[in-house]
C-alpha cells in the first residue's frame, strides 16, 4: 500500500492527520534562542501569544532529514511505498530535507513531490492523494494524479499588511506595492511556486469582497474543485466565506483550515483565503 507523508504548512491537524493515516512532520518555529516543533510543542493559538510578546519577528526552519528518518523507517518495515507531498521549494526547504532523507534508503520506494504551493491547496491535494492511496492506487497513479492537480491549483488571500512577508522574504514581486505597505490591502496568489502580489484595494472589507469575486470568476461549480478556506483570527469570516461559496458553487462542504505557525510567521495575523483547482 501506498502511505502518504506531508508536514504542516499544509495546514493538516495532527488529529486530522492522524485520523486519515497521514504522517505529519512538523515546521521549526525559532523565537531567539527556543525552537520549537508546530505540532506537537506549539500550536497556533499558543503560537500568536508568543509573537505577540516577541521584541523580535521568529523564523523558521524545515524539518531536517533526521526527523523524516523514522517515519520512512517505520512505513518501509510494514511494507508500504512512500509519496511526500510538501510545499513549494520556493517557499520551504522541506522538500530537500525529504529528499536528504530518502538517500539513507536506497531501493526504497520513496518519490518525493514539490506540490508547487501551500497551505489548504496542498491540503486538499494531501487529502486526494490519500483517498487515492486508501482505494488501491499505485504511486505511479497517485504521483501522475498529482502532478496533474498542481499546475491547476487556485489561491488567493487577504492579508492585513504586506511587512511579515517582506521582512521573511517569502515574497516576490512587491517593489511597486512597498510604498503603500501600510495603507493598501493587497490580495495575494501563488504563481510558480511564489507568493505574488495580485490585486489591491483600500480597505480590508473591500479586498474580502474582491476576494469572493476572484473565487467566483475562476471556480468551478461542484466538489471536484475542491474548494477550500483557510485563515488565522478571522474564523467568522472563514465560516460565512465557506458557506457563501458553497452555496453559490454547489459544493456541499467546503473544508476550513486554520493557518499554522509556519505560515503566520510570514504572512501575519488577519489571513483570510481560499483555494481551490480548475478544470483540465
Amino acid at each position: 500500500m501506498v502511505k502518504i507523508v506531508t508536514d504542516t504548512t499544509s495546514g493538516l491537524s495532527p488529529a486530522v492527520a492522524e485520523q486519515h493515516g497521514i504522517s505529519l512532520l512538523p515546521q521549526i518555529i525559532v523565537f531567539g534562542a527556543q525552537s520549537y516543533r508546530d505540532d506537537t510543542e506549539l500550536d497556533t493559538q499558543a503560537f500568536l501569544s508568543k509573537l505577540r510578546a516577541a521584541s523580535e519577528l521568529p523564523t523558521t526552519a524545515a524539518p531536517p532529514p533526521a526527523l523524516f528518518v523514522p517515519v520512512f523507517e517505520k512505513l518501509l518495515a510494514e511494507g508500504h511505498s512512500i509519496v511526500c507531498l510538501h510545499p513549494s521549494t520556493e517557499l520551504s526547504g522541506t522538500v530537500r530535507g525529504a529528499a536528504v532523507a530518502a538517500q539513507d534508503f536506497p531501493g526504497a520506494d520513496i518519490r518525493v513531490v514539490d506540490t508547487r504551493t501551500i497551505a489548504a491547496p496542498m491540503a486538499m491535494i494531501v487529502l486526494q492523494a490519500n483517498r487515492w492511496a486508501q482505494e488501491g492506487l499505485d504511486a505511479d497513479t497517485i504521483v501522475a494524479r498529482v502532478e496533474d492537480l498542481m499546475p491547476r491549483q487556485r489561491v488567493y488571500f487577504v492579508v492585513d499588511t504586506l511587512e511579515y512577508l517582506h521582512k521573511g522574504g517569502r515574497i516576490g514581486g512587491a517593489k511597486a506595492l512597498l510604498g503603500g505597505l501600510l495603507q493598501i490591502k493587497p490580495i495575494l496568489h501563488i504563481q510558480n511556486g511564489r507568493v505574488e502580489p495580485l490585486e489591491q484595494q483600500r480597505t480590508g472589507k473591500r479586498a474580502k469582497a474582491r476576494l469572493r469575486e476572484l473565487v467566483m470568476q475562476d471556480c468551478p461549480h461542484g466538489p471536484e474543485s475542491y474548494l477550500c478556506v483557510m485563515h488565522v483570527e478571522a474564523e467568522a469570516e472563514a465560516q460565512a466565506l465557506a458557506a457563501d461559496l458553497g452555496a453559490a458553487l454547489d459544493v456541499p462542504e467546503v473544508p476550513i483550515f486554520l493557518l499554522p505557525p509556519a505560515i503566520v510567521v510570514h504572512g501575519g495575523p488577519g489571513i483570510l483565503g481560499a483555494g481551490f483547482f480548475v478544470r483540465p
